[in-house]
């Protein structure tokens, strides 16, 4: 007779897709492809929010024509010879997520992409690429592990832009932050502990993070609280003494007021105080880039040593390391819903 247990039944195979989505770099470290990126950057009003025709006249008149140059010889000085330093890290994550997730995952047919919210290859780009291509769901992870209507908004907008185009539109499911995620506050524990076991511990460990202007807080934008509870959940990982860190925000642009207190402000009177040494991490950096190698790596290190300082140690962004792409690999799984 036959049964009546009903057996379960083999998972269905889908085409499964992650896009990591970073903010973007210009395609070489000179003056016309920066003026291509910054052009395209600062002409999102998530970016800038001063009213369009006067932010128009500011940009096209005064900071386009004169400051790609200088930003130019700044990435100079950390391009990398296989190309920009944040293509290729964002490149060697997605090899790294792929390889995870196909051998947690066999049976599916896992790939991961990635993108840029300016310059290429775009959100649309990709999407477009992976619809045509058969992929049925597709997880977006913007790498900003702190929301801001800055960055991840943008992701957002980007997404809803393709889809208002789309008839048959594409299962997309975006993460929108992992600030306090533990596999991401214990992935940046991991890096600081390896980083001194190599280097030694410094008297003072500064989180530096992106600033955004004080408007935009003021306004809602929950990203100054969530990057001061990603600075104390790090900070209680590696059981740190309140005084034995400190937060600041880098990355300044214009003369409107941004978070406080200022990372350039917070070093050198760290070496006027005579700070015989200092560690220095970027916990809203998923990939290091030109916020990380050259202005901390190089421009922090000397106002901090210029001041009076002693030992400056900048500690990698998590990049590529496998705790990194532990994490990624956990919100891929939720996004996709893989068992």
């Amino acid at each position: 007779m036959p049964s009546d247990t009903k057996h379960p039944t083999a998972q269905t195979s889908k085409n499964l897709a992650v896009l990591l989505v970073n903010l973007g770099t210009p395609e070489a470290p000179d003056a016309p492809s920066v003026r291509r990126f910054l052009s395209d950057f600062l002409s999102d009003s998530r970016v800038v929010e001063i009213p369009k025709p006067i932010w128009w006249l500011i940009l096209n008149a005064f900071i386009l024509p004169t400051r790609p140059k200088a930003v130019a010889k700044a990435y100079q000085s950390i391009w990398w010879p296989e190309g920009s330093p944040l293509r290729v890290i964002t490149e060697r994550q997605c090899g790294a997520l792929e390889q995870k997730l196909n051998a947690l995952y066999p049976a599916q047919n896992i790939i991961v992409r990635h993108a840029m919210s300016y310059g290429k290859p775009s959100i649309a780009e990709q999407l477009q690429d992976l619809q045509q291509k058969g992929f049925e769901q597709v997880a977006i992870i913007p790498l900003y592990p702190q929301y801001s209507a800055t960055t991840t908004a943008v992701v957002y907008d980007q997404l809803a832009a393709f889809q208002l185009k789309q008839r048959n539109i594409i299962d997309a499911r975006v993460n929108k932050q992992y600030f306090e995620r533990p596999s991401y506050i214990q992935a940046l524990a991991q890096s600081v502990i390896q980083h001194r076991q190599e280097h030694g511990s410094a008297e003072k460990l500064l989180m530096s993070f992106h600033g955004i202007p004080q408007r935009c807080v003021d306004l809602g934008d929950p990203y100054y609280q969530q990057c001061l509870a990603t600075a104390e959940s790090l900070a209680q990982q590696l059981g740190l003494s309140k005084e034995q860190w400190g937060i600041s925000f880098q990355s300044r642009l214009g003369k409107a007021q941004w978070l406080q207190p200022y990372t350039v402000d917070v070093v050198k009177q760290w070496g006027k105080d005579k700070l015989a040494s200092l560690d220095v991490i970027c916990p809203a950096f998923a990939a290091d880039c030109l916020e990380t190698l050259e202005e901390i790596s190089e421009e922090i290190r000397e106002d901090f040593q210029h001041a009076g300082g002693g030992r400056f140690s900048y500690i990698p962004c998590l990049n590529d390391n496998e705790e990194h792409i532990d994490c990624l690999a956990e919100i891929s799984q939720e996004l996709l819903a893989l068992n």
